[in-house]
């Protein structure tokens, strides 16, 4: 079996190493808001391209709309911007474009990233063509959606979105009422007046940037790079206004302060506590997209502790809020727990350009559930995380659990070790771990369930919520399927400890189970960066 990941020590000579340290790129956050707050005050406005190419700088203001937020617009280089944080496929989009003579910009949450040196999630990008020109421009394109229109250009595997000023917030509900917010700005001219009215359409201020990557112009109509600087998230127009409008603006709220360590404004933490339970309005499938937007990317923990913070995780997992409830965890707790563990072991493997997928924060949260209801032996979680890392070897993954000498750590789901004489005794409580996982993976999807898990405090929400679809919840199981049934006929062992994360996105069972298993004993026996391992 090839175990050359897993990193317990063994009362042996050898080890095992189940890949628990893997350096994943991340830009530390205080370093960039002191980076962009050295850039923002003092600031050098840049005036538009001159029809030569030439863009002078200069010091004088780029105008203000009637809420006072001065529009600015800055050099790119000097807020460190680099592009190649861009992926190709977007350049490929934008060059495209560009050619043909139109207007390109990049928007939204993929400047802010770039403004904060961040591989961002995906690209926006919004041109001055209309769609149907878009669609012209290249092979690989089609329009998708009615309400607001955008086009889909497939560049190799990769889909980059594309939107149009011509169509962009264009007769939409929320368009009409930004006019009782805003008028336009006297003086202004017609692309600063259509690049500033597209910004209106944003969600928050830090959302609300335009890149010109040929120019390399930002613009700023929102005041956006102000609420950079103060780490703040704050919505374009009223947050009680902008949440009732769309409610899963709560949830990128959420996401966003999360992923950044970022701070909501107060008009926003007043607005997400009284309006959490307006999130239920949401389709289901919406409600599985954000949450494995917030668990998959690398910020799962933060985004945990926020939403019981602010009394979301009530409505979205009422059984984990159950969790924190009887840990007595209070709404700003800053204890740690072993549930929050897992996820932080998950957030150190994992980025927003590598992300995992929904079926292993799924598998986490019912594997956690399952000990929760029957605390185990740190041996019983060892063995059982060897086997599902193996695909199925109980016997030897017995023989290799029984040979750690690595100290557990301690949490309530863990049981003090006890004395199991027979491997029989041993492989019984390992299949009856993988049993209890999958029988939990079932309530997970029962509504009744789902809506008991916070019975013993009256004083909550009652949520029903099931987003979980069955078929997704099958995946799951069958990732513990191993323990119960051994290996399947014909299956090899999955070799290396590199993380393949185009097979791990795609949601790859050999990948999965590699990765969940280096969280499980990542959690159970945390690693010593001074012990020096001997890899087998």
């Amino acid at each position: 079996m090839a175990l050359a990941s897993l990193g317990l020590a063994l009362s042996s000579h050898h080890t095992i190493r189940l890949p628990l340290v893997f350096c994943v790129r991340k830009v530390r956050h205080s370093g960039s808001v002191a980076a962009v707050e050295s850039v923002v005050e003092p600031v050098s406005l840049v005036k538009e391209e001159s029809e030569g190419g030439h863009v002078p700088v200069t010091k004088h203001g780029a105008g203000r709309d009637s809420k006072g937020h001065q529009w600015k617009k800055l050099s790119s280089e000097e807020l460190g911007i680099s592009t190649k944080l861009i992926s190709k496929p977007t350049k490929t989009v934008l060059n495209g474009l560009r050619r043909k003579g139109y207007e390109v910009y990049l928007v939204g949450g993929c400047v802010r990233d770039l403004i904060l040196q961040r591989t961002p999630k995906d690209f926006d990008v919004i041109t001055s063509a209309g769609l149907k020109e878009v669609r012209k421009t290249f092979s690989r394109c089609e329009i998708v959606g009615k309400r607001f229109p955008i086009c889909h250009v497939h560049v190799n595997d990769t889909i980059v979105e594309v939107s149009s000023f011509s169509t962009s917030g264009s007769g939409s509900k929320s368009s009409c009422k930004f006019g009782n917010y805003f008028s336009k700005p006297s003086g202004c001219n017609e692309r600063d007046y259509i690049r500033w009215r597209n910004c209106l359409q944003r969600d928050f201020t830090i959302n609300g940037l335009m890149y010109d990557p040929y120019t390399k112009i930002v613009f700023d109509y929102m005041g956006g790079m102000e609420d950079i600087r103060k780490a703040k998230v704050r919505t374009v127009i009223p947050a009680n206004v902008s949440f009732v409008d769309d409610c899963a603006r709560i949830l990128r709220a959420v996401r966003i302060a999360a992923r950044l360590r970022f701070r909501f404004t107060r008009e926003i933490a007043l607005s997400v506590r009284e309006l959490s339970s307006s999130v239920l309005r949401l389709d289901k499938g919406r409600i599985l997209m954000e949450m494995n937007y917030m668990l998959a990317f690398g910020s799962a923990e933060a985004f945990l502790r926020l939403l019981w913070r602010f009394g979301l995780l009530e409505i979205l997992l009422p059984i984990q809020a159950s969790y924190f409830a009887s840990q007595g965890f209070r709404r700003r707790d800053e204890r740690s727990n072993m549930l929050l563990s897992l996820f932080s072991n998950l957030d150190k493997l994992v980025a927003p350009n590598q992300p995992c997928h929904s079926s292993l924060w799924i598998a986490i949260l019912a594997f956690h559930k399952a000990l929760v209801d029957q605390p185990r032996d740190p041996l019983v979680i060892a063995a059982f995380s060897i086997t599902v890392h193996s695909g199925g070897s109980l016997f030897e993954a017995v023989e290799i659990a029984r040979r750690i000498s690595q100290p557990h750590d301690s949490f309530d789901e863990l049981l003090d070790p006890r004395d199991l004489d027979f491997n029989n005794a041993l492989i019984d409580h390992v299949v009856d771990l993988a049993a209890s996982v999958k029988t939990v993976l079932c309530k997970m999807t029962d509504p009744c369930y789902v809506s008991q898990a916070m019975s013993k405090y009256p004083q909550a929400p009652c949520s029903d919520l099931v987003f979980i679809p069955w078929a997704l919840s099958l995946r799951v199981s069958k990732i513990f399927e191993c323990v119960i049934r051994g290996m399947e006929r014909g299956s090899v062992p999955r070799r290396g400890k590199k993380i393949n994360y185009e097979s791990l996105a795609l949601g790859s069972l050999k990948e999965v189970r590699h990765v969940f298993a280096r969280i499980v004993v990542d959690t159970i026996y945390p690693p010593n960066p001074n012990r020096k391992h001997f890899s087998t």
